[in-house]
């Protein structure tokens, strides 16, 4: 027969759809012609495959040949499509039996010599390869990758003779082993901290409940060390979720943790000097940008007011939401963004303002151009805001520490989560506004005290809701079954506009 059928899958955001490489061989001048909307990577590849085939021995049919990638509305780019129609080719000749192809999927870019090279986006493939009840093959050099799926049904080749041989019956095609474990690299530790107990205070709530955080404070106070520092708060990812940040980084071309350390939180700390599409995605076909690959982790942004302003602007819906869709004229993309926020800023230009050494002698005019970076609607999104303060000498000087360290924070971090995963099924930060007023109801004298605070720090109904989620983590920390008046007293006093002009 002169037509073979070769199914593989294609890159859409972080889906991987199906492709069936259709290969036809018909009379008339030998010429190959690629259809079905592809890239300039996809059309080179007939050149890649034809010398890959003549090294390896085969015979390059002298006939007409159509390479058909259904379906033809899905934009196909990259090497990933190099294995299956090498393989169309030889199925369509002759040259391999037309029935071993049947219930596998194949992907990789070839080399000239016929070796496979890895490709991108191998998680999302193997996962929807596995949903289609079929089996993966795949470059030996993404077997770490696909090994994260260990339900899956996969194999690994090094060179397109081995994927021959095993399509002929001569020998089977291993599956991918997970690497070597090795030990995470060590997290910074809260042992390190000297003072700043408000801010500690403020970090552990934060990795409790999930909730977003601004640290505002004179320059060497401690604002990125301690935001470094909230990783190591935070329990370790199930797998389900683990596997989900895996499957964005292999979109990204960033490997991800494959050798015993996958399970640990992603925490990315961009520039300031990024723009829109470095932080949220993007492109002719998108990718992901800093947000989604913070995804289930935490996005340090240093020197907030930095930031051009139109880029922070562009944080408010994946903060709401936990998703980022990005829109072009054929289609869109949505990638979960699911991250917690920690921010530092300098509270004025000169970084000392309310500080009690008097260095600061900005005007009130140069603070409010400076503070103009931030909205407004951004602000009211972040849970928690704290005033850093300058720590006196004499405790910089100390030889011995004696500040609690991560990991018996993180035993308390660790049981809150657990109490909200029974109680809600997610962390107090991911609460609807329907679920905020079920788990965290407040008795009289508790609603009074929020509606006096609500109207004297002129709150938004956002900020209220927020409000009594961070109050329900408190109280989860502290053992509460309900909301007690304290928890909501301290609750309240982290909406506390820390980026007010100082009087």
């Amino acid at each position: 027969m002169s037509l073979a059928l070769v199914h593989s899958r294609a890159r859409a955001g972080i889906d991987a759809p199906a492709v069936r490489v259709e290969v036809h061989l018909s009379g008339g001048l030998p010429a190959v012609q690629i259809v079905g909307l592809p890239e300039a990577a996809v059309r080179e590849s007939r050149d890649r495959v034809r010398a890959a085939l003549l090294c390896a021995r085969f015979e390059w049919p002298q006939r007409r040949i159509t390479i058909n990638l259904a379906p033809a509305d899905l934009p196909k780019e990259g090497g990933r499509f190099d294995l299956p129609i090498a393989l169309g080719i030889l199925a369509a000749s002759g040259q391999i039996p037309l029935d071993s192809l049947d219930g596998k999927e194949f992907v990789g870019e070839l080399a000239l010599t016929g070796e496979l090279r890895p490709v991108d986006a191998v998680i999302p493939a193997v996962m929807a390869a596995h949903s289609a009840g079929n089996t993966l093959v795949l470059p030996a050099a993404n077997a770490d990758e696909a090994a994260l799926v260990s339900q899956a049904s996969t194999a690994v080749a090094t060179t397109l003779l081995q994927v021959c041989a095993a399509l002929q019956g001569q020998q089977p095609l291993p599956a991918p082993q997970p690497g070597t474990p090795s030990p995470p690299p060590g997290l910074p530790d809260m042992r390190d901290v000297r003072g700043q107990a408000l801010a500690r205070r403020a970090l552990e709530v934060a990795a409790a409940g999930g909730h977003h955080l601004l640290l505002v404070g004179p320059p060497g106070c401690g604002k990125s060390m301690l935001a470094g520092r909230l990783p190591g708060l935070l329990p370790a990812l199930e797998q389900q979720a683990a596997l989900q940040t895996a499957a964005i980084h292999s979109l990204s071309q960033a490997r991800p943790h494959t050798a015993g350390h996958w399970c640990q939180r992603p925490f990315r700390a961009p520039h300031h000097s990024a723009s829109a599409v470095a932080l949220v995605g993007g492109g002719s076909h998108p990718r992901p940008g800093e947000i989604s690959l913070a995804h289930n982790g935490v996005l340090f942004l240093d020197e907030l007011t930095q930031w051009q302003r139109a880029v922070l602007e562009v944080l408010r819906e994946p903060l709401e939401t936990g998703q980022v869709t990005i829109a072009r004229a054929a289609r869109s993309t949505t990638f979960p963004a699911r991250f917690q926020l920690v921010a530092a800023m300098n509270p004025c230009p000169c970084g000392w303002a309310g500080d009690s050494s008097g260095r600061c002698h900005c005007s009130h005019e140069r603070i409010a151009r400076y503070l103009g970076h931030l909205s407004g609607p951004l602000l009211d999104r972040i849970d928690l805001q704290v005033r850093v303060a300058r720590l006196p000498l004499e405790l910089l000087s100390s030889q011995v520490s004696e500040a609690e360290a991560s990991a018996c924070i993180g035993q308390r971090v660790a049981a809150a989560q657990q109490r909200q995963s029974h109680r809600q099924g997610c962390v107090n930060a991911h609460l609807d506004a329907a679920g905020t007023f079920r788990h965290c109801p407040l008795a009289s004298p508790e609603q009074h005290l929020l509606e006096q605070a609500a109207e004297r720090l002129q709150l938004s109904m956002r900020a209220v809701q927020r409000s009594l989620r961070v109050a329900r983590t408190i109280a989860d920390l502290e053992g509460h079954e309900q909301i007690q008046r304290a928890d909501l007293a301290e609750a309240l006093g982290y909406r506390q506009n820390a980026t007010a002009i100082p009087r």
